[in-house]
């Protein structure tokens, strides 16, 4: 079964919570409900962007708070986001494997980006690296806040996208 179709069949109650496992923006939630039914993966994929294009920051700012943050403790934050948790897992999968220096860098850059920003750092983490997501971290720490905001914005639209397609694997296991 595609996303599309799972989305599609699914009563409201059940698509919003399908759809706030994907993004945490309750104006992007209830925009993909308005967007229902969805004809195929292309148009699914197109609304998603469509409708986060919308997004007002405050829109942002709420979807990163459905993430935990890379290189915190999972252990700590799994009560927190128990419907998301197996997927962020496997999305920082990366940290996994860092050295200890490389894991209390990201964790100190993490609070001085949360300091400055007032929000997490976001990072579409698949396939990177802990090495590779600290050095993106560190390279965005000096933008103006306004930027910071369209990085975290743009990176939370491709995690979307990838939770997104995971709707359709969960739904066929």
């Amino acid at each position: 079964m595609t996303a599309a179709a799972y989305l599609n069949a699914l009563e409201e109650d059940d698509a919003r919570a399908a759809l706030t496992r994907c993004c945490g923006s309750t104006a992007w939630v209830t925009g993909m409900l308005q967007a229902r039914p969805f004809v195929d993966e292309a148009e699914l994929l197109q609304a998603a962007d469509r409708v986060w294009l919308a997004a007002s920051p405050a829109d942002v700012r709420e979807a990163l708070t459905h993430h935990p943050e890379i290189g915190a403790d999972v252990e700590a934050l799994r009560a927190k986001f128990q419907s998301t948790a197996g997927w962020s897992e496997g999305e920082q999968a990366g940290v996994e494997a860092a050295d200890e220096t490389t894991l209390l860098q990201l964790r100190d850059g993490n609070v001085e980006y949360k300091a400055k920003f007032g929000h997490i750092f976001v990072v579409c983490a698949t396939g990177k690296s802990a090495a590779q997501m600290l050095e993106l971290l560190r390279a965005r720490l000096p933008n103006e806040p306004e930027r910071e905001l369209l990085n975290a914005a743009q990176e939370q639209g491709k995690i979307t996208k990838l939770r997104l397609a995971k709707l359709a694997t969960d739904a066929s296991s």
